[in-house]
């Protein structure tokens, strides 16, 4: 797809990744030297490269290159702590990883653990040069890994090898995106590249109607780029798949490349290169940009802005209204998929009502379509071009994509959905227990082996509980060993009196094993955690009573507050 691009509109601003911009040609040039690079340091069709690095240039070029080489790119979220990679580079098989400076030290504490993994290809992020995390040292003669051959490369050093990159390739190829699973670890989905181009990629051509193959989409030429703003981290599906339809429609994505999300900096990203499209992951990212646009109305000239969807994560109806306002005259949006899926339907109502793509449905237990109208909800399934399965789970594999009567194969991640009478899907959320908070998804049985690591422990229970700006937030009730009643509306980071522990003691034991967005918010001390007859936790009495605690928290913070502003306000003096 990049190449046909690349043939047709060479001259075609294809990427803005600050400050690098690069037209079609000169990305497929720097994809090609990439694809070169990664070759000669033994990337083979097959494997599996992983890119650890925040949005820039490069993790385009290397994610093209893996696949001129008919090989997988593999998503690393740069925010693992030492576990979670190691858990990632040895479920994924990586044998490369494409890799900025900084994380040296991350991936050396996993190294021994990865055993495939052969070649590091540098990234400089100015990061000392000299600074490799004691990767040298444990390469060299006499050191730990000196038998494996682990070569360090640097990505702008010149490759080995000068060949063509250029070769017959496949609708079989394997897209690898790796996602959460039930067991609180990800899973990496697989889908054959023809399948994801007509799942999630391909868009209507300028007459209408859907490609058909890959040459269509060269139709798209024939008109002015659209301009992609793509503001989530390339590490999530969703920018990924933003990112490929920019390609696939001779379009111009332009890159968030912050470190961290500024809505001021995005604001001002999307009015210089005049986006047409802007794309968020729920009240996480339109939150922030609702308040920039109303805290300076005009500031920010966003007068080529055509659409602002919305994706992977439920948002507000009050953010939607805030945007609404500020953008009187933009299209709004809201998108339902899932790595699992792809694209799956629109809404434009804010009711998180869908109108479903023609191979989706509402399926009941028995995978026959829920009637509409019923006021049983059913589970939202997807046949025709859905992926393969899940890289080396079969359990998973055949919970996930199971098939009916007829033989027809579905992929029924878990989403729970109204079928409305008029043809339309009301999505009611996940089946399952995962907190998603600002489109992250968060596992509690990881989170509560975490907790649970810590002496004092004795039972946990995570929960997601509402929240304003992410959708949910991560809380936890903690059980502790030593069995002291909980005060009633103890506050979140606290412990009751005599507790061998506080709650800020169990935060920083819990950022040392995962990630900072999957520790919890707050956490609750109580007396016990209620569990079903089958041992597991009651989630209905685990989400009242964290919703509940979470209240009289907030509520005593703020009456705290409201004394503190008292006591300090002026005496009135009478006249």
């Amino acid at each position: 797809m990049l190449e046909l691009m690349a043939d047709a509109v060479p001259d075609r601003l294809a990427l803005v990744a600050p400050p690098v911009r690069l037209t079609f040609g000169e990305l497929d040039a720097r994809v090609d030297r990439a694809a070169r690079l990664l070759r000669g340091a033994g990337v083979r069709a097959g494997q599996h490269v992983g890119i650890y690095a925040v949005n820039r240039a490069e993790w385009v070029e290397s994610m093209f290159a893996c696949m001129k080489l008919r090989a997988s790119s593999i998503n690393i979220n740069f925010r693992y702590v030492p576990a979670e990679l190691r858990y990632l580079a040895a479920n994924a098989d990586l044998t490369a990883m494409v890799v900025e400076r900084r994380y040296l030290p991350t991936v050396a504490e996993i190294l021994a653990d990865a055993p495939d993994l052969r070649a590091l290809v540098v990234l400089e992020d100015g990061t000392h040069p000299a600074d490799d995390g004691g990767i040298g040292a444990l390469t060299a003669p006499g050191g730990a890994l000196a038998d494996r051959g682990i070569r360090l490369v640097e990505y702008e050093g010149e490759p080995a090898d000068d060949g063509p990159v250029r070769a017959p390739r496949s609708g079989d190829d394997v897209f690898v995106l790796y996602t959460g699973g039930t067991t609180g670890m990800p899973k990496g989905v697989l889908w054959r590249h023809e399948d994801l181009f007509h799942a999630a990629i391909g868009r209507p051509l300028p007459d209408g109607s859907q490609p058909r193959v890959l040459a269509d989409t060269l139709a798209h030429t024939a008109n002015p780029p659209l301009r992609y703003m793509v503001m989530a981290p390339l590490m999530h599906g969703a920018a990924e798949l933003s990112l490929l339809i920019s390609v696939g429609t001779a379009g111009t994505a332009v890159l968030w490349c912050g470190r961290h999300f500024d809505a001021d900096g995005v604001l001002r990203l999307a009015a210089e290169e005049r986006a047409t499209s802007m794309t968020v992951v729920g009240d996480a990212m339109a939150r922030p940009l609702a308040d920039a646009l109303a805290a300076a109305p005009g500031r920010y000239d966003l007068s080529g802005l055509l659409a602002f969807s919305n994706t992977g994560a439920p948002m507000s109806g009050q953010v939607r209204d805030d945007l609404a306002a500020a953008l009187p005259n933009v299209f709004l949006l809201d998108s339902y998929g899932a790595s699992e899926f792809g694209h799956n339907g629109s809404a434009t109502g804010g009711r998180r009502v869908f109108q479903l793509t023609p191979d989706t449905a509402v399926l009941d237990e028995n995978l026959e379509p829920v009637v509409p109208g019923s006021p049983e909800p059913g589970r939202i399934a997807r046949r025709g071009a859905i992926p393969l399965g899940y890289y080396k789970d079969k359990e998973k594999t055949a919970a996930t994509f199971p098939r009916d009567a007829r033989g027809v194969r579905w992929v029924v991640p878990g989403d729970l959905a109204l079928a409305l009478a008029d043809g339309t899907a009301q999505l009611l959320g996940r089946g399952s227990t995962v907190v998603n908070t600002g489109g992250e998804k968060v596992f509690p049985d990881e989170v509560e082996d975490a907790l649970k690591a810590h002496g004092a422990v004795f039972d946990v229970a995570v929960v997601g509980v509402p929240d304003e700006r992410y959708g949910e937030r991560v809380v936890a009730l903690v059980a502790l060993r030593a069995l002291v009643p909980a005060a009633a509306g103890a506050e979140t980071g606290t412990a009751p009196p005599g507790g061998p522990t506080t709650a800020a003691e169990l935060l920083a034991h819990t950022r040392l094993h995962v990630a900072g967005y999957k520790v919890p918010k707050e956490i609750h001390i109580v007396d016990a955690i209620a569990r079903n007859p089958a041992g597991k936790p009651d989630t209905v009495w685990g989400r009242t009573t964290a919703r509940r605690l979470s209240d009289e928290a907030a509520a005593v913070r703020a009456a705290t507050e409201a004394r503190a502003t008292a006591a300090h306000a002026p005496e009135e003096v009478n006249a």
